[in-house]
């Protein structure tokens, strides 16, 4: 059974949801541009996308291409890249800090400390993040209440960044529930990473992400060696929370 046919279960207002989501980016593009999308093309990201192009919105995707990603989401990737009338960008670390880093701390370092994982986050992500969000007023992400209890207060319209960096966070699907999304996506044959199929609900370096089992916490499968607490790349932790790389 695949993800579609395990999952999609919508609520009893998603149709609510999804005319306030619509709502919410096309207000997003009239007045917080410019801004982009940020896609991890995982099931979240996708539907929102599809909506962007569905919705003809002038908004850009972009990809943060690691180094480390799975084979499925490079060749998802592609096909979005083929597909998507929005523009679909895919920015990249910087090669030799990625090579200083392997050389001096060893492929596997992120296991062996959570302050080395967010190192390599750092080179991987978060540098290639600030260049992707350059000049933007606003990011869209995939953000879900229901992720984790760390995400549990996540609002449609997050301006907590504002004034360090001037730039607000759009989460569109912030009270979306997994079958929701898996309704939207089956209801629009939309394409998506095959790893959902396998048990992946959380998809990102593929050193980082594995399969989760029944019952386990929808995030488990990410960093699973280190404490729950821990389990945030930077990307989505507020700037006064940010713990040093």
């Amino acid at each position: 059974m695949g993800a579609r046919e395990l999952h999609a279960r919508a609520s009893q207002d998603y149709e609510a949801k999804l005319a306030a989501t619509q709502k919410l980016l096309i207000q997003a593009a009239c007045e917080f541009a410019p801004l982009k999308q940020a896609s991890s093309l995982g099931a979240e990201d996708v539907v929102i996308t599809h909506l962007v192009n569905s919705l003809e919105l002038d908004i850009p995707v972009f990809v943060l291409e690691t180094g480390a990603l799975h084979a499925e989401t490079l060749q998802l990737l592609e096909r979005t890249r083929t597909n998507s009338r929005a523009p679909v960008e895919v920015y990249r670390p910087v090669h030799e800090a990625v090579v200083q880093f392997v050389a001096r701390e060893g492929a596997t370092a992120m296991y062996r400390s959570i302050e080395l994982r967010k190192a390599c986050c750092g080179i991987r992500k978060m540098e290639p993040l600030e260049r992707a969000l350059a000049g933007q007023k606003a990011w869209i992400t995939g953000l879900r209440r229901e992720q984790s209890a760390a995400r549990a207060e996540v609002p449609a319209i997050d301006l907590g960044d504002v004034p360090k960096n001037g730039r607000a966070k759009i989460n569109p699907l912030a009270d979306w529930t997994w079958g929701d999304v898996w309704h939207y996506i089956a209801a629009n044959e939309v394409d998506y990473n095959p790893l959902h199929d396998q048990f992946f609900p959380s998809i990102g370096c593929a050193p980082c992400t594995r399969a989760i089992s029944l019952g386990e916490d929808f995030r488990a499968g990410r960093w699973w060696w280190e404490d729950e607490a821990a389990k945030e790349c930077g990307l989505h932790v507020k700037n006064e929370e940010k713990a040093p790389a």
